[in-house]
């Protein structure tokens, strides 16, 4: 599916080289991290952490006792105060590891007029403020097809991540791309960011190597507002951003109804795949406040499938 673009142009902003180098060296905070940190401040103020009980050493909550539960679990202190037996909950300390994938292929460099964000950089910013949450409750992150691969937890990563996401786009992008055949932490989750305009059966074979491995998860698909709404009317010439198909019609408008099957056959596609895996699927369109989609993500990584 090709975006109506003018040469040259709705390029993403990376940051200058010079600029990037300086902060490598004087330690300073990477731009889209200290956005990151702004965002997922936001939305740790609303949730309660990923706090789940299980074995470990800590002290989550108490609760009441039911049928089942064995008499050696029950806190008889704690019950003396009351006229219920109550069970003493430990927190659960097994960390987490979530693969996260940014689809940097070219597409994703699209940004129509009067939108402030590429969907590569809206992408981005949401996977590091997921990061972020993670990370302060106790998971491991890792960003695959990058040199933050290897899952790792702590400040470092964040920060390795962040100049990984910031960094100026590799060479030789695809139009469209496809999840690296990293391996997943087995029983682990990932998140996937990208428009998914191309072919989704590309990406069946990271999907067999995840099913294996027992990796649930999420798409999360990232939209430009004229990539759902296909508000173009009269003369337009439809660019791919690597410019290598081009299409051009003087009414676009008698395009919609077609171009809207498709796009829906394609989101059907890969709600088809999610439901193979049981894992889930989220758009969002880059005209919309980030907000929502990390909440929405923070909850749905931290479910106990």
């Amino acid at each position: 599916m090709n975006q109506p673009v003018l040469r040259g142009r709705n390029k993403p902003q990376g940051p200058v080289g010079l600029r990037r180098d300086a902060e490598k060296i004087s330690g300073a905070l990477p731009p889209l991290l200290a956005e990151a940190e702004i965002l997922a401040a936001t939305v740790a103020m609303g949730v309660h952490g990923r706090k789940r009980s299980g074995h470990g050493e800590n002290f989550w909550q108490y609760r009441q006792a039911v049928p089942g539960d064995a008499r050696s679990t029950v806190d008889w202190r704690r019950s003396g105060r009351s006229d219920h037996q109550f069970i003493r909950e430990m927190e659960w300390e097994a960390a987490q590891t979530v693969s996260l994938w940014v689809d940097d292929a070219q597409s994703m460099d699209y940004r129509s007029e009067g939108t402030e964000r590429t969907k590569g950089e809206r992408a981005s910013l949401l996977a590091l403020a997921l990061a972020l949450l993670l990370v302060r409750g106790g998971e491991r992150v890792a960003l695959m097809g990058t040199a933050a691969a290897l899952a790792r937890g702590g400040r470092t990563q964040l920060n390795r991540m962040a100049m990984e996401l910031g960094g100026p786009p590799r060479e030789d992008r695809p139009d469209y791309g496809a999840p690296p055949a990293d391996n997943m932490a087995r029983g682990g989750r990932a998140v996937f960011f990208s428009d998914f305009l191309g072919d989704p059966d590309v990406m069946i074979p990271v999907l067999s190597h995840a099913a294996e491995r027992g990796v649930r998860g999420c798409f999360v698909q990232v939209l430009d507002e004229t990539e759902e709404v296909f508000p173009f009317d009269g003369r337009v010439v439809f660019q791919s951003m690597g410019g290598g198909t081009e299409f051009e019609t003087h009414r676009a408008r008698a395009l919609r109804d077609s171009y809207g099957k498709r796009l829906a056959e394609r989101r059907a596609r890969l709600e088809e795949l999610a439901r193979g895996l049981g894992w889930r699927v989220l758009t969002h369109r880059t005209s919309q406040a980030p907000r929502g989609a990390l909440l929405w993500l923070y909850m749905a990584v931290g479910e106990r499938i």
